[in-house]
């Protein structure tokens, strides 16, 4: 069972390091549910903290009170993630794989696309979710710098979703060879407010060194101490020796506060361009805010390049279905979408590219390159894991079913000087007011949410040096990728993400950074159920 007590348990129960048997825990805490805490602290007090302040605290409760060694956020996986997305999305453009390509990051979609929509299935992304990354680069990459092995560390993640459970359940992302999973034990943000309560941690209160700008430090961008030829180098150093200064902290990827998947693609097909001022973005409002289009248009041709929604929520998401199962000309399967759509697909596939025509008539409708999809209403930082506000009952007594409650009529005693007790009052899962709220909170300093794409690239924690932290980020990630597959690269040349590997390189990193689905059957049998 995976919840917070057997966090608990196994950390009680861990072996001494000098055993053989101890496992080496660490923890990985997804920038939504540093939010839910955020806000959740501005909420009952004055303060206003920023995702950083919160994740210092977070992480000296952890190492202090719980006893983890390691503490990240899983913005460096999301990073690779992102860049392992827009490769797919570039093969699948060539040929290799079916558009449009749709978010395979949220769990609760697609399980509801293996179980109801199985016809869906090949429009997915294959890339791993950031917490499967996080769950390859704790368990293959910083583990063999730790000299570990898979099976001697227990990995735990925070997720703003309880179906990141299931997620981490998956076959796919067990090993047969150390009988270990990536990812151990998964809790929501509310269980990891459970540990601090049995702790009796207070998360309102400051820690030292909150307030230093987040890893790497702009000071290792121009002078290493050690004689390190790079920055890369010396943080690597550091994270063998077992410092946690090896992974870039919150990267905060402009867009959406689910990931920015739709909008890492955009500023991917602009940044690779020769010329990227030709590129108009333009942003369609369908129903609300959980459903846009966004068309990326050539200027000087009128030429449609890309052509994406975001859509979350059920509904939306149904509506989507519907609509990617026409323009592809698939039959759309059972389920709500299906069954509204009268089982199958009207019309022949619409084609996605082509310009006006010299006439100035419109091109033919143009179908999606690619849908961010998400199962929550406004997205992960309104994960069914995260926290949710208390409302105090003012005059009227409710209590927690929304009800009038006399609390003297109902036999309640109290002494003469003792107020009456005022009730706390949960409002439902998806309350908007605070939903937006936690947003505010995602992006804190920045514009909610920042541009996209960036007029001057990706923004920066280094103040005026713009994008350094990107920067760092990718050449890490192409040690990473050099490291993980044992690719061998041409002397003195750094290999990038997109560089591509040779045979068997290529297929062990399809392995650590891929995953697939498959179609779940109902073992219902319409005939043997008895009416």
């Amino acid at each position: 069972m995976q919840s917070h007590t057997e966090v608990l348990n196994f950390l009680e129960n861990n072996p001494p390091p000098t055993s053989s048997d101890n496992k080496v825990p660490v923890i990985s805490i997804a920038p939504q549910c540093l939010a839910s805490l955020a806000a959740s602290i501005s909420s009952t007090s004055s303060q206003t903290l920023s995702l950083l302040q919160v994740l210092r605290r977070v992480t000296a409760f952890c190492q202090s009170a719980l006893g983890f060694a390691h503490v990240y956020d899983t913005t460096f996986a999301r990073h690779i993630s992102l860049l392992e997305h827009a490769k797919e999305f570039a093969e699948r453009k060539k040929g290799d794989g079916k558009l449009p390509m749709l978010a395979s990051a949220c769990p609760g979609w697609v399980c509801y696309a293996e179980k109801t929509h199985s016809e869906m299935l090949p429009f997915i992304s294959q890339t791993k979710s950031p917490q499967q990354v996080m769950g390859t680069l704790v368990k293959e990459w910083l583990g063999a710098k730790w000299g570990k092995q898979p099976d001697q560390i227990y990995h735990v993640t925070v997720m703003p979703c309880y179906d990141k459970k299931l997620e981490a359940s998956r076959q796919d992302f067990y090993s047969d060879v150390y009988s270990t999973r990536d990812v151990d034990c998964v809790i929501t943000t509310g269980e990891l407010q459970l540990l601090m309560q049995d702790k009796g941690w207070d998360l309102s209160m400051p820690v030292p060194d909150e307030n230093l700008p987040p890893r790497p430090h702009p000071t290792l961008r121009y002078g290493i101490a050690d004689g390190s030829d790079s920055v890369i180098d010396a943080a690597m150093d550091a994270t063998e020796a077992g410092a946690n200064d090896g992974l870039p902290e919150l990267l905060m990827h402009p867009g959406t506060s689910s990931g920015s998947y739709m909008h890492s693609l955009i500023s991917t097909l602009t940044s690779t361009a020769a010329d990227p001022s030709v590129f108009e973005l333009s942003t369609k409002t369908v129903r609300t805010a959980d459903y846009e289009e966004y068309t990326l248009t050539d200027r000087s041709t009128g030429a449609v390049v890309f052509r994406g929604a975001k859509c979350y929520g059920f509904r939306n998401l149904q509506n989507v279905v519907r609509k990617v199962g026409r323009e592809a000309g698939v039959q759309v399967g059972r389920g709500a979408a299906g069954r509204m759509a009268g089982l199958r697909a009207r019309g022949r596939a619409v084609r996605r590219g082509g310009a006006a025509g010299a006439d100035g008539a419109p091109q033919e409708e143009r179908g999606y390159d690619y849908v961010e999809v998400m199962a929550c209403p406004g997205g992960c930082v309104n994960g069914g894991g995260q926290l949710r506000p208390v409302h105090q009952a003012s005059k009227t007594m409710i209590d927690a079913e929304g009800l009038p409650r006399d609390w003297a009529a109902s036999g309640v005693q109290m002494d003469i000087d003792e107020p009456l007790p005022v009730v706390p009052v949960a409002p439902k899962w998806g309350d908007r007011e605070w939903t937006r709220k936690v947003e505010a909170a995602y992006w804190h300093t920045l514009p909610t949410p920042p541009p996209t794409p960036p007029a001057e690239g990706y923004p920066s924690s280094f103040g005026s040096n713009t994008g350094s932290v990107f920067d760092y980020a990718d050449e890490l990630a192409g040690r990473v990728l050099v490291e993980v597959t044992g690719a061998t690269t041409p002397p003195g040349e750094k290999t990038v993400w997109a560089t591509g590997l040779d045979g068997a390189a290529e297929e062990r990193r399809r392995k650590l950074f891929r995953t697939q689905y498959r179609a779940v059957e109902s073992e219902v049998v319409g005939l043997a159920v008895k009416w």
